[in-house]
C-alpha cells in the first residue's frame, strides 16, 4: 500500500489552485483498495488539523487561500483593450493578503457585458502564482445575492427576516453560518445555492448592528442598497502623502476675493465664487463672473486606486445622520475643501455676461487660489438686508453687492428663457446626537441660496460650451420633455382645477410656467406644483445632449461637485485636455466608454437616491413609533388601488391607509382624476385633500407606518366631483371600451393592526445644481441635481 507523502498532497492541491473533492485526490494518487482509502483519508485529516489544509462546505479541500473551482466574482477592473479582471467577492485583504488576480476568458460570443463593480459566478483554474482564468457562469443580481434582515431564533434553528418590505419570504441560517451574530440584530447575508425549492439558506458576512440601536437606520439602508460603507486601505494610503500643489505653471487667483458661501454646518467647501461689473466698454452693464471649483482632478488620476473606488460610489450618498462621501476624508474635508485664508488647487472659469443675462464669454484655467471668508447662506443674506456682521461688513462693496447684482441679470434672464419654476419646500430631518429623530425643519429659502445655484448653473453651461468648442468628450445632464402618456395623466388632474395643458404637448417649461402661475393663487396651488413634478422625466447623464428641459437649457453639463459626483470629475479631465491644463487629463480609454461611465453613475445616483428613501422612512417610522394612537393633521399625498398615502403637516412622515380600513363601500381607482370612490355612497378620497389620521403601527425594520382616518367623512368628498367620460368606470358611464378601474371592497372597519404595503417609487425631477452642501454629522441635507 503506497501512499503520497503530506508535502505531495500540498503540492498538488498549491498547483491545482482551486479546491478537490476526496475523489479527485484518489484519483490523482492512484490509490486502491479499502484500506488504502482509510489510510488516505486519515492523511487528510491530519493535514486540516494542523491548518494545512482547509475542507469546504462542499466537503471538497484546498490550501488556505485557494479558490473554489466555482465561486463568486467582483469585477475590478477593464483595460484599454475591454479585457475583464476580477477579484474574489468576498475576500478579506488584511486577513487572507493580497487577492488573486483572475481574467475573464472571453466565450464564443466575447466578453460579457460586466461593468466594474458587478458579480458574476464563475468556474476558475489556476494559470500561474496567484493568477486564475475564469468563465463566466452567470452574472449575478446584486440584489437578489445579497440580502439584509433581522436574524431570528425558531425552534430548530435561526431565521433571517429582510428587512426589505417586498421580500415574500424568510431564509434559513445555518448555525455553522452565524458568524457571531445574535438573535435580535440586522446582518448582511449571502444567499447560498441550492436546487432546493424549500426555503433558501443564507451565510451572514457581517453585523450591521442592533434593530433597537438608531445609529443602524442608516447603515440598513446602506447595506441594503449595496453601498460601499468604507474606503479600502488601498484607497486611504494613496492620499497620505498628498499636499497643496506649488503654483508653478497654474495661474495666481490669490488676488481675487473669492468666498465661499454655504450652509451654517458644512465641512467641505468645494466652490467659491466672486463678481465685478465688467470694465469692457462695449458691454455697459455686464458683469464678470468668477467661480472656482477644487481641483479634484489633480488628486485623483485615472486608473488610480482613488479613481477606481470613486467610479464604483459614482456619487455621494446623504443620509440624515450621516454622509457617505465618494471620495476619503482627506480630499473632501481637508485639499479640496476651499478653506478661508489657506491655499488651494482650483479648476476655474472665468465668465462675462452682458446686461441680459447671456454668457458672451468664458475661459479655464488651472490655477492656486484663497478664500477670503468662510460665509453662510444667512449671514450673507443678513447682511443683504442690511444686517452685516463683522465678518460681512468689510466684503459689502467689494464682493457681496456685486455677486447680487450679478444673480439679479442671471435670475431675469432665467426667467425669460422660462427654466421651470416649482417652488415646493425643501425639509429635512433633525436628528439628535444619539441618532435619534426629533422633528422635521423646514428650509428658508433665500437669495442667497439662488446667488449660488445661478452662478453654478452658468459654470455647467460654462463647461459644456467649452467641450463642444473643442469637440472634445463631454458627459452631458440631459433632461427629456416629459412623455405623452405622464402628461396626459396629469391633464386629466388639471383640468379638475379649470387648467390646461396644450393638446399639442408641451414644447418648452414656460408653457407649465404658466399654469404654475394661476396655481399660485389657488388654495391647491401646492398640489398641482406636485402633480407637475410628477410629470416630469428623470434627469440622467449622457454623452449625447438632448439639452435640458427643466432648465430651458440647449446644453449642461456638471462641473461645479466633482467631490460628490463622478460625473463632474470627467468633465474636469475632459477640459483639462482639451485646453492643455496639465496633468490628470481624460484617457483615451475613459473617452471610449463614455457611454459606460454615464449610464454606470445615472444607476449609481438612482441607487443612492432610494437608499436616502428608504433611511428617511425608518428614521420617521422610528419617530413615530411612540406615538401609536396618537392623532395627526395630513394629507392624502397618493392614492393607489390598494390605499391612501398620507403626509403628515407637521413631519412630512408617510403612511398608508389601507383602502380595507375606509368606511364600508366599494372603492373605484380613478387613476386619471387620482381619487377613490365609493361606488355606493359616492364618497370620494382625492389626492391632496386635508385628513386627521390615527397611528396605528410603525415598523423601523421595514419603514412602514400604517394610518386610520379618524371619523367616516373626513377627507371625503360627496358633491362637486368631476368625473371624466372615458375614464373606465362604467357604473358611471364611462366609455364600455376603456379598461375596468380596478374595485376593491372596502369592509366595515374592524380592530387589529394592518400590514403596511410599499409605496410606488416615484422617481422626482426636480434636477437642481448644488443649493447646499453636506453639513456636519448630525445634518446633512442632500445638495440638488440639477
Amino acid at each position: 500500500m503506497k501512499l503520497p507523502t503530506k508535502e505531495q498532497i500540498l503540492k498538488l492541491l498549491e498547483n491545482f489552485g482551486v479546491a478537490m473533492t476526496k475523489r479527485d485526490l484518489v484519483t490523482a494518487f492512484n490509490i486502491k483498495g479499502e484500506a488504502a482509502r482509510i489510510a488516505f483519508k486519515k492523511l487528510l485529516k491530519e493535514l486540516e488539523e494542523d491548518g494545512l489544509i482547509i475542507k469546504d462546505s462542499g466537503k471538497s479541500y484546498k490550501v488556505a487561500d485557494a479558490l473554489p473551482p466555482v465561486c463568486v466574482v467582483e469585477i475590478s477592473d477593464i483595460d484599454v483593450d475591454g479585457d475583464l479582471f476580477a477579484r474574489p467577492a468576498e475576500w478579506q485583504e488584511d486577513l487572507q493578503g493580497p487577492p488573486p488576480r483572475i481574467e475573464i476568458m472571453p466565450d464564443k460570443k466575447g466578453h460579457p457585458t460586466l461593468m466594474v463593480g458587478d458579480r458574476a459566478l464563475v468556474r476558475v483554474r489556476k494559470a500561474g502564482h496567484n493568477i486564475y482564468e475564469a468563465q463566466i457562469m452567470k452574472k449575478i443580481d446584486a440584489a437578489t445575492a445579497r440580502i439584509v434582515g433581522f436574524v431570528k431564533q425558531i425552534k430548530n434553528g435561526y431565521l433571517l427576516s429582510p428587512i426589505d418590505r417586498r421580500a415574500k419570504h424568510d431564509f434559513d441560517i445555518p448555525s455553522t453560518e452565524m458568524n457571531g451574530a445574535e438573535v435580535g440584530q440586522i446582518v448582511l447575508a449571502e444567499i447560498q445555492p441550492s436546487r432546493s425549492a424549500l426555503r433558501k439558506k443564507v451565510r451572514v458576512i457581517e453585523v450591521i448592528g442592533n434593530a433597537d440601536d438608531p445609529k443602524a437606520i442608516s447603515l440598513m439602508a446602506l447595506y441594503e442598497a449595496g453601498l460601499r460603507p468604507f474606503f479600502p486601505e488601498a484607497v486611504i494610503a494613496e492620499t497620505e502623502d498628498m499636499i497643496i500643489p506649488p503654483l508653478g505653471k497654474r495661474t495666481d487667483l490669490r488676488d481675487f476675493p473669492l468666498v465661499t458661501i454655504d450652509g451654517s454646518d458644512a465641512r467641505d467647501f468645494d466652490d467659491a465664487v466672486f463678481a465685478e461689473p465688467d470694465t469692457d466698454k462695449n458691454n455697459e452693464g455686464g458683469y464678470h463672473l468668477l467661480v472656482a471649483i477644487a481641483d479634484v482632478a489633480h488628486y485623483v488620476t485615472h486608473g488610480s486606486e482613488l479613481d477606481k473606488e470613486a467610479y464604483l460610489r459614482g456619487n455621494s450618498t446623504y443620509f440624515p445622520d450621516r454622509v457617505l462621501p465618494m471620495l476619503p476624508e482627506k480630499l473632501s474635508n481637508d485639499l479640496c475643501s476651499l478653506r478661508p485664508h489657506e491655499p488651494r488647487a482650483t479648476l476655474a472659469v472665468h465668465m462675462w455676461i452682458n446686461r441680459d443675462g447671456k454668457l458672451l464669454r468664458h475661459k479655464f484655467v488651472r490655477g492656486l487660489m484663497m478664500s477670503r471668508a468662510r460665509l453662510t447662506y444667512e449671514q450673507v443674506q443678513a447682511a443683504k438686508n442690511g444686517e452685516p456682521d463683522e465678518k460681512t461688513a468689510p466684503l459689502m462693496d467689494e464682493v457681496i453687492n456685486p455677486l447680487y447684482a450679478a444673480w439679479k441679470i442671471l435670475d431675469q434672464a432665467r426667467e425669460k428663457r422660462g427654466a421651470l419654476d416649482l417652488d415646493l419646500p425643501e425639509r429635512k430631518i433633525v436628528v439628535n446626537d444619539k441618532g435619534i429623530m426629533t422633528g422635521v425643519a423646514t428650509r428658508e429659502r433665500l437669495d442667497s441660496h439662488k446667488v449660488i445655484e445661478e452662478f453654478m448653473i452658468l459654470a455647467n453651461v460654462a463647461a459644456a460650451e467649452a467641450l463642444e468648442a473643442k469637440t472634445a468628450p463631454c458627459v452631458y445632464r440631459i433632461h427629456d420633455r416629459p412623455t405623452g402618456e405622464k402628461l396626459m395623466s396629469a391633464s386629466s388632474f388639471l383640468e379638475s382645477f379649470g387648467l390646461t395643458l396644450p393638446k399639442s404637448g408641451v414644447a418648452n417649461p414656460a408653457q407649465i410656467n404658466h399654469l404654475l402661475t394661476k396655481a399660485k393663487k389657488m388654495p391647491m396651488g401646492f398640489l398641482v406644483s406636485e402633480i407637475i413634478l410628477r410629470s416630469q422625466s428623470q434627469a440622467v447623464y449622457d454623452p449625447e445632449n438632448i439639452g435640458h428641459f427643466g432648465l430651458a437649457l440647449q446644453r449642461y453639463a456638471h462641473f461645479t461637485s466633482p467631490i460628490r459626483r463622478y460625473a463632474d470629475l470627467i468633465v474636469h479631465r475632459s477640459l483639462i485636455k482639451a485646453y492643455n491644463l496639465g496633468d490628470g487629463e481624460l484617457t483615451d480609454h475613459e473617452a471610449a466608454q463614455l457611454s459606460v461611465i454615464a449610464e454606470h453613475i445615472s444607476g449609481t445616483e438612482r441607487t443612492s437616491a432610494e437608499a436616502e428613501r428608504n433611511s428617511v422612512d425608518r428614521f420617521t417610522a422610528a419617530y413615530l413609533k411612540d406615538k401609536i394612537g396618537m392623532e395627526f393633521e395630513g394629507r392624502i399625498g397618493g392614492v393607489t388601488r390598494f390605499g391612501l398615502f398620507v403626509k403628515l403637516t407637521a413631519t412630512s412622515a408617510d403612511g398608508l391607509v389601507p383602502i380595507r380600513s375606509l368606511p364600508g363601500d366599494y372603492y373605484i381607482h380613478d387613476e386619471a382624476n387620482h381619487a377613490l370612490v365609493g361606488r355606493r355612497t359616492g364618497r370620494i378620497f382625492r389626492l391632496g385633500a386635508p385628513v386627521l389620521v390615527r397611528i396605528v403601527e410603525a415598523d423601523v425594520i421595514t419603514g412602514s407606518s400604517v394610518f386610520e382616518l379618524v371619523g367616516a367623512e373626513n377627507g371625503a368628498e360627496v358633491d362637486g366631483y368631476k368625473h371624466k367620460r372615458g375614464s373606465g368606470d362604467r357604473s358611471r358611464g364611462g366609455d364600455r371600451n376603456q379598461s375596468r378601474p380596478f374595485e376593491r371592497r372596502a369592509p366595515q372597519k374592524s380592530k387589529g393592526k394592518h400590514p403596511a404595503k410599499n409605496r410606488d417609487d416615484r422617481q422626482s425631477s426636480k434636477d437642481g445644481d448644488r443649493s447646499q452642501k453636506p453639513k456636519s454629522r448630525n445634518q446633512k441635507p442632500k445638495p440638488k441635481n440639477r
